[in-house]
């Protein structure tokens, strides 16, 4: 699996687009374009990108919307990207929550530059942040085992104490896999004398509650005859 940072670029012309991925492509980014801004404010809210540029002028829905829309659920660096230079519309995209602004024509490199500075900042954020409260985030899942809160893509998912603790515990015994006895004993911390089946029903709740499809866990999977494991 490639380890690049990857960017999502929202615009409708196909050339500036282009020039854009290419620049970013030669610094080693992962680059994925979309032309419409509904198909591309359904990739940024439903897969893991590192940064969004974002072309203020779209012909189905403005930038301003979709930057609105990411910044509610997401708090990666958003770059608008426009033709307009006036301050006002300036102002509008980073009270929108856009991170900075970019007026067309542009230097590619400078583009790249602003690109790897807000990537640095966000990083040195998240590590801040990190270092204040202990987190385990892996595809889109955030426990924050100092809150004691779990975020999916952005959003809180309300957990029981011992719901809250199985998850934990899993995710941080990545791809180790744990009997239902020993889950069990650790969580309950007692002997199961048999009564495992409360493991079953909080795994259930666990991925009613992470997984977009419970038949084909992405997180927690099921060992058949043996328990479960936290996949990464």
């Amino acid at each position: 699996m490639s380890d690049r940072r990857k960017i999502l670029i929202i615009e409708d012309e196909p050339s500036i687009a282009e020039l854009e991925k290419d620049y970013l492509e030669l610094s080693d980014f992962e680059v994925e374009i979309e032309g419409r801004g509904d198909s591309g404010l359904a990739r940024a809210l439903n897969e893991d990108f590192d940064i969004i540029l974002l072309d203020l002028m779209l012909p189905d829905l403005n930038g301003f919307e979709i930057c609105k829309k990411i910044r509610e659920e997401k708090d990666i660096p958003i770059l608008m990207i426009s033709a307009k230079k006036d301050d006002i519309d300036k102002i509008r995209g980073l009270g929108f929550g856009a991170d900075d602004y970019i007026t067309k024509p542009f230097s590619p490199s400078e583009m790249v530059a602003r690109v790897k500075a807000h990537l640095a900042r966000y990083d040195r954020l998240m590590s801040t942040n990190a270092r204040k409260n202990e987190i385990i985030e892996i595809r889109g899942l955030r426990i924050d085992k100092t809150a004691r809160r779990v975020y999916l893509n952005g959003e809180e998912k309300i957990f029981t104490t011992k719901e809250f603790d199985l998850l934990t515990f899993l995710a941080s015994n990545p791809n180790v896999v744990f009997s239902k006895e020993e889950l069990f004993s650790e969580i309950w911390d007692m002997e199961s004398f048999g009564d495992i089946a409360t493991v079953t029903v909080h795994i259930k709740k666990i991925r009613e509650k992470i997984e977009h499809n419970t038949s084909k866990p992405q997180y927690i999977e099921t060992i058949w005859g043996v328990g479960y494991r936290f996949k990464v």
